[in-house]
């Protein structure tokens, strides 16, 4: 026999356990900090983080954008260079907040121009559709979700100009 009650009664009990069931898998947002050093592929940039004393400041309230140098963008920069990143903390400090701008600015949000770096430097950015580019680098993945701001993947690792 049968009976529209318990049906209706059993789709919503269903509907509400896949509901509950969804929000227990969807991680929470974490920090621009605990992003950073989750990604994989920024394991370089975590450790640099670290090691110029900017964790607290990524991990603060922001928000801040962060155009994130993969590990293979750190690989790619002369030895020469790395090894006055590890020695001089100021110029590794002046690095780091040169890949940092103000704000939350998801891909779609960016249009062609300069945008202030932490640093004090203009960066150029231009975008054509989804492709994005800031300064030499191209953004090789977008919108990576942090609670006090957004983090761009970049290949390259940019350097401010000198003043």
């Amino acid at each position: 026999m049968y009976h529209p009650r318990r049906t209706l009664l059993s789709a919503f009990t269903a509907f509400a356990l896949a509901l509950v069931a969804g929000c227990a898998t969807t991680p929470a947002p974490t920090t621009l900090t605990s992003t950073v050093a989750s990604t994989p592929q920024l394991q370089t940039l975590s450790k640099l983080l670290a090691d110029a004393g900017l964790n607290e400041a990524l991990g603060g309230t922001g928000p801040f954008t962060v155009l994130a140098p993969s590990d293979d963008a750190f690989k790619a920069l002369p030895a020469k260079t790395l090894a006055e990143l590890a020695t001089n903390k100021e110029l590794l400090k002046s690095v780091l907040n040169y890949h940092v701008l103000p704000g939350t600015l998801m891909a779609a949000d960016l249009k062609n121009g300069s945008l202030k770096s932490l640093q004090g430097a203009k960066l150029a950015v231009a975008r054509a559709g989804s492709f994005v580019t800031v300064e030499e680098a191209v953004v090789t993945q977008a919108d990576v979700a942090a609670s006090n701001g957004v983090v761009h993947i970049i290949d390259k690792v940019l350097m401010p100009p000198k003043r």
